[in-house]
């Protein structure tokens, strides 16, 4: 799909897998709720319970952020670089935010109701981490297997594209052999990540398989660091107006306000917690 190209390649891929994706995990979330004690699991869902609820519960749900809107991994920026002058980026930001949401809520639909179902209502299950999508979730059906390999492929289509475009300008290569070189080394990086769960399922790093422990560095340490340094970057050497010019070009930027307070002072903040509650509390 990179090798042809954004719109030929990329764009038209994305047409048609996302509505899909859309609707199988719809369709899922449906049939979950259908289980015996699946219910259970959608109260717990569902209903608030503020004793549980601390710093490190926001902290957790922050570092989860990154990884679903593809932020402090150069996704966005790369993106952003095909878009046109003439749309409208404030607007395509908000349109982000609900679809993200949306998609997160009703895939929780998915993954605590089947929690609950498979474990007998234990809520402990719920802090297994990524095997659960190894060990739990595949008692859903074949289907949650479609559901998860289209995910797997929007997310690597635009991770690959990222690093592909990078790539391409770095060295001024062109976009197959730049796409076969980043496949190789993707490939033998993820045998780790496979290994980590069947014959090297032994051998972990701070108690945690290849899997978990990548997972964790990336969403908890590499993302916060790259948005720490983004925020510094944008906020005090190139200056927020740099991208309110970009915004106003052809529309009003309305949260021109919260985006310098944003920038400045609350997202560096955040990265410093995230980063603090990583090396901290869970080393």
């Amino acid at each position: 799909v990179v090798m042809m190209g954004v719109k030929k390649g990329v764009e038209k891929v994305s047409k048609l897998m996302m509505p899909v994706l859309l609707i199988l995990i719809v369709g899922i979330s449906i049939y979950t709720l259908t289980l015996p004690g699946a219910i259970d699991g959608l109260i717990y869902y569902v209903k608030p319970d503020f004793n549980q609820f601390s710093i490190k519960t926001v902290i957790a749900a922050v570092g989860q952020l990154f990884y679903s809107m593809s932020l402090a991994m150069g996704i966005m920026i790369t993106y952003g670089s095909y878009m046109r002058k003439e749309d409208n980026i404030e607007s395509s930001v908000r349109q982000i935010e609900v679809f993200d949401t949306l998609v997160a809520f009703l895939s929780g639909l998915i993954i605590v109701p089947a929690v609950f179902v498979f474990s007998g209502g234990d809520e402990n299950a719920l802090n297994a981490g990524p095997s659960l999508m190894f060990i739990t979730l595949p008692n859903v059906g074949a289907v949650f297997f479609l559901l998860v390999v289209l995910a797997a492929m929007t997310s690597s289509i635009s991770l690959m594209e990222t690093v592909v475009s990078i790539v391409e300008e770095r060295f001024h290569w062109k976009r197959i052999p730049s796409c076969l070189i980043v496949t190789g080394i993707s490939f033998l990086i993820g045998l780790l990540s496979v290994f980590g769960y069947s014959i090297w399922s032994d051998f972990t790093i701070f108690h945690m398989q290849f899997l978990d422990f990548f997972d964790y560095i990336s969403n908890n340490i590499m993302m916060p660091i790259v948005a720490l340094m983004t925020c510094v970057l944008v906020g005090f050497v190139v200056k927020t107006t740099f991208v309110e010019d970009e915004i106003e070009k052809n529309t009003r930027f309305r949260a021109k306000g919260l985006y310098r307070v944003m920038i400045k002072f609350i997202c560096p903040i955040c990265m410093l917690l995230i980063l603090f509650s990583a090396l901290f509390l869970k080393l």
